[in-house]
């Protein structure tokens, strides 16, 4: 089996994955508690409301519960397991926790490479960097600015000259 890839990401995807994941896991909730909330105002109504504060106490912890495991938890660990390498054939990335994915795109494949930042990634100075196949595209997320504009030109030479050798 052949090693893992070098390369790694920049620290500060961490906070990004943080901010994101903050922001859906807020939204999720006030969707959730609003919904609970109105069930429990409509039992109220009729009566039969002895559950409600029980419901509304279980969608709380449930999210607090999901806010610790994706906010504090989850990010290192994410953080940890993925990492790229650029060859000279080809694009080796290596990811995931529970289902790690190893994902090798030969050169000869890749159709176009791309970066990408959207606000958050921009206040942290980060970009992620696409390369794109037939089959789909490949993210390599958070790299610094100057980081992702080599691997994303280095990616698009090397697809180039692999093109150009066959």
């Amino acid at each position: 089996m052949r090693a893992l890839p070098e390369s790694k990401l920049d620290p500060k995807i961490k906070f990004v994955w943080r901010i994101n994941d903050a922001i859906w896991i807020i939204i999720s909730f006030l969707i959730c508690f609003g919904i609970a909330a109105v069930i429990a105002a409509i039992a109220a109504e009729e009566g039969n409301a002895s559950w409600a504060p029980i419901l509304l106490a279980a969608v709380a912890i449930l999210f607090a519960a999901l806010a610790v495991l994706c906010l504090i938890i989850l990010p290192p660990i994410r953080y940890a397991r993925w990492r790229y390498q650029l060859t000279d054939d080809f694009l080796d990335i290596a990811k995931g926790i529970i289902w790690k994915q190893r994902i090798v795109i030969p050169f000869i494949r890749v159709q176009n490479t791309d970066t990408r930042q959207g606000p958050i990634m921009r206040a942290f100075g980060l970009a992620s960097v696409t390369v794109s196949t037939a089959a789909g595209e490949h993210e390599i997320p958070g790299l610094a600015l100057a980081e992702a504009a080599d691997v994303r030109d280095k990616a698009a030479e090397l697809a180039r000259i692999a093109r150009e050798d066959v």
